[in-house]
């Protein structure tokens, strides 16, 4: 059940998604893969629409080149774990939700963990999550999570930017193609030029997928790819085909 103070805090969603939908934004539980320009964007905005419950994972800390694009990490903030900085401005912007953080590394070896359950806080218990979203800037970690997602048939959001082109897709483990049918080899690791804005379009779509998928509103992007193209101001889809022979989804029937 909702509050007054959430009625009146979500009231313009609320004509478009009913309180039964913001029920169900304040019931989720969110895991944000990354918070650096994605991130910050896709957190802020599911911050301010009433997730209930968002973990957000980030072993960095802040350095001033992050600030063109990372919108949560201001200059004070440098040298700062960008977990501390995201947690302070967050909570600040929506004190009804809680914010949970964790500054490890995703690994092989510690996925599974982070993935499984979000850790007690206070009165606060555990709690697996519904989704998951990819905010990170490399593709061997995408692909970790993008297996625990499928391991544990967890819709995996993805976005991934680079100078004024972005794109954005959603896996449903069992109803299309996975992140490695999509990618299946990883392009080499590279300092990649970004312009922030980018970062705002594809974590605003992120972030406008995880409330849709949440409340059931609309269509999901599954099975397409949104490619966006900053210097031409255009947008489209791709349709993409599921690799049966996927070396991690390809044993799911569908």
């Amino acid at each position: 059940m909702i509050t007054d103070e959430e009625r009146k805090r979500y009231s313009r969603q609320i004509l478009m998604i009913g309180e039964e939908g913001q029920e169900k934004l304040k019931a989720a539980s969110v895991l944000v893969a990354g918070a650096g320009g994605l991130g910050t964007v896709i957190s802020l905005y599911l911050a301010a629409a009433g997730v209930g419950h968002l973990r957000i994972i980030d072993c960095d800390v802040v350095d001033t080149s992050n600030l063109n694009r990372q919108i949560l990490h201001w200059s004070k903030d440098v040298g700062r774990p960008k977990t501390a900085s995201v947690e302070e401005k967050l909570t600040a912007l929506n004190p009804l939700i809680h914010i949970e953080t964790d500054a490890g590394r995703i690994t092989e070896e510690t996925v599974g963990e982070l993935v499984r359950g979000h850790r007690s806080t206070g009165s606060q218990p555990p709690s697996s999550p519904q989704l998951i979203i990819d905010a990170m800037d490399n593709f061997p970690t995408r692909y970790l999570l993008n297996r625990a997602a499928i391991e544990r048939d967890i819709p995996f959001i993805h976005g991934a930017v680079r100078g004024f082109f972005g794109q954005m897709t959603t896996v449903i483990p069992g109803k299309g193609p996975c992140l490695r049918c999509l990618f299946p080899a990883s392009p080499p690791r590279e300092l990649f030029p970004i312009v922030g804005a980018t970062c705002g379009v594809i974590g605003s779509i992120q972030a406008a997928e995880a409330i849709k998928l949440i409340t059931g509103q609309g269509e999901p992007l599954m099975g397409r790819i949104f490619i966006w193209d900053g210097l031409a101001g255009s947008a489209d889809s791709i349709t993409v085909e599921r690799d049966p022979a996927c070396p991690d989804c390809g044993h799911l029937k569908l």
